[in-house]
C-alpha cells in the first residue's frame, strides 16, 4: 500500500509544493479545504489544479473534510485544541463520513497527498484527516515540507 503525504503550502510557492509532491511520488492531491481558494497566488482550486494537471498530478477536492468556519477562526486566534475539538464535531456529519470514505480508496489506489494551508501539520485538520485514514489502512504518513522562497 502506498505511503499517505500531508503538505501545507504556508509561505510558499506553487512550484515548490508541485516540486515536493514530485519528489515523494504523489500521484495525486487531496484538497481538504473548506474553502478551495486563496489570496496567495496559485492556489486556488482552477489555478492548483491546472499545475498539477501540467505536473501529472491528478488533484480532488473533498470539501466535507474541510474545518468549518468556527474551527478556522480558533486556529487563527491561536487555539488549535479548539479547531480539533469543532472538527471532530463536524467529522460526525453523513457528508463527512462520505467524503472520508472516498479518501480511504483514492489513498489505497496510489500515492497520494493531503492538502490544506498550515505549513505545520500539528496545527492543521490535515493531521487528523491522516489520522483517520490511516485508522483503517495502516499505510505510513509522510509530512512533506515544501522549500520556502530565499
Amino acid at each position: 500500500m502506498p505511503d499517505l503525504a500531508t503538505i501545507g503550502y504556508e509561505g510558499c510557492t506553487i512550484g515548490a509544493v508541485v516540486d515536493a509532491l514530485r519528489e515523494s511520488g504523489t500521484k495525486l492531491l487531496i484538497d481538504v479545504r473548506a474553502v478551495p481558494q486563496s489570496r496567495k497566488p496559485g492556489f486556488s482550486k482552477r489555478q492548483l489544479a491546472a499545475a498539477l494537471d501540467a505536473a501529472g498530478i491528478a488533484y480532488v477536492h473533498l470539501q466535507g473534510l474541510g474545518t468549518p468556519k468556527p474551527g478556522r477562526d480558533a486556529v487563527r486566534a491561536g487555539h488549535p485544541e479548539r479547531m480539533e475539538t469543532i472538527y471532530r464535531e463536524h467529522m460526525a456529519s453523513d457528508r463527512a463520513q462520505a467524503e472520508l470514505a472516498q479518501a480511504k480508496g483514492l489513498a489505497r489506489e496510489r500515492p497520494a497527498c493531503l492538502l490544506c494551508f498550515e505549513r505545520s501539520h500539528t496545527m492543521c485538520h490535515r493531521r487528523l484527516v491522516a489520522e483517520l485514514i490511516v485508522a483503517e489502512t495502516g499505510q505510513p504518513v509522510l509530512n512533506l515540507e515544501a522549500k520556502l522562497p530565499g
